[in-house]
């Protein structure tokens, strides 16, 4: 088992690491839009979703995976009446390649943040 840490994605706010390699399987820890300084994203849900994108592809990179070996993303979102605009920004990053999917509407995220994605990808 490795831990996954990268400067180019947030620390972890708690407990726990950004991702976990296994055998072949990584593990990410959910990413919200914080900057990898730390710092959340200002604006709408459409700009956080970027930023949790930015994050997502630096712990991926990390681990030696990419968005192309993504099998499996769990989305969970403050408001279901944002889903499409975070569907169209996911589908920017997920344009051919796409990986089984589950979206969950939740009472609240870490930091108050709009959006927050974990995923289980194939390491290269």
């Amino acid at each position: 088992m490795k831990t996954v840490q990268t400067s180019k994605a947030p620390a972890a706010i708690g407990p726990y690491s950004q991702g976990i390699v296994v055998n072949n399987m990584f593990f990410s820890s959910g990413q919200i839009p914080l900057t990898a300084e730390g710092n959340m994203v200002e604006g709408d849900v459409a700009a956080q979703t970027h930023q949790v994108f930015k994050n997502l592809i630096a712990v991926l990179e990390e681990a030696g995976a990419s968005l192309d070996t993504v099998v499996k993303a769990t989305v969970f979102i403050k408001n279901m009446d944002e889903f499409a605009t975070i569907n169209e920004v996911y589908g920017e990053y997920f344009d051919s390649h796409k990986p089984a999917r589950s979206t969950v509407e939740v009472a609240r995220l870490p930091k108050d943040a709009l959006v927050e994605i974990e995923v289980i990808a194939l390491v290269k």
